[in-house]
């Protein structure tokens, strides 16, 4: 069987799971998360002192973060085929569906502000989505100046069963640790989200040309 494996990667043939073991330029999946190979000279990462065998096993942890996010963008991929759908639109469907869920009424500056997207392309957002059946539009009940936006049926029960259920299995990971384990992987994530969160640097800032 290990074998076979190392025959597959060496031919660049997709590996348990859908990932390509190796690309057919000779490349590992996993030489692309390799702090070594990534910043030999250390301008980025001082690993001065730092044991080989640590250096490895956080190289090990960033491909598995890395195989994580190509799952998510697989199936990313594979919902907006099925629901004929954008990221955004995917997105604001989800706000609406757990906005249901709560009881809350939904508002176009409340999806704006979920997806930090101007009113203008909310509007058009909104528009797009209504045009598909996904949305109805209401007067708001309290508020004159809004409106209520909620999901429909159809849609909420198509979203729910099929790409809701894969993303709902994450959920069964998560089970399979101990809580001492997952406080560890809670501070890490967090941990990882605080710094490499955009801050003040000048190139975060540049605006894209017209």
């Amino acid at each position: 069987m290990q074998g076979m494996r190392e025959e597959s990667a060496a031919a660049g043939i997709p590996a348990e799971g859908g990932r390509t073991t190796q690309t057919p330029d000779g490349l590992a999946d996993a030489d692309v998360y390799d702090v070594d190979y990534s910043d030999p000279d250390q301008m980025l990462v001082d690993r001065e002192g730092m044991p080989a065998a640590d250096v490895r096993q956080i190289t090990e942890l960033m491909s598995s973060l890395g195989e994580l996010r190509d799952a998510e963008e697989r199936l990313s991929e594979a919902s907006r085929r099925y629901m004929r759908l954008n990221d955004t639109d995917m997105r604001a469907l989800h706000y609406l569906i757990v906005c249901a869920h709560r009881g809350i009424l939904a508002t176009p500056g409340g999806i704006a502000h979920h997806l930090r997207i101007s009113s203008a392309s909310t509007t058009k957002l909104l528009d797009r989505l209504e045009r598909g059946g996904h949305i109805v539009r209401a007067p708001h009940p309290t508020d004159r100046r809004a409106l209520a936006i909620s999901i429909t049926p159809q849609t909420h029960q198509a979203a729910m069963e099929t790409v809701g259920r894969q993303q709902a299995k994450r959920f069964y990971a998560a089970a399979r640790l101990t809580a001492a384990e997952r406080d560890v992987v809670i501070r890490f994530l967090r941990d990882m989200a605080r710094e490499i969160a955009p801050g003040d640097e000048a190139w975060t800032r540049q605006q894209p040309e017209d």
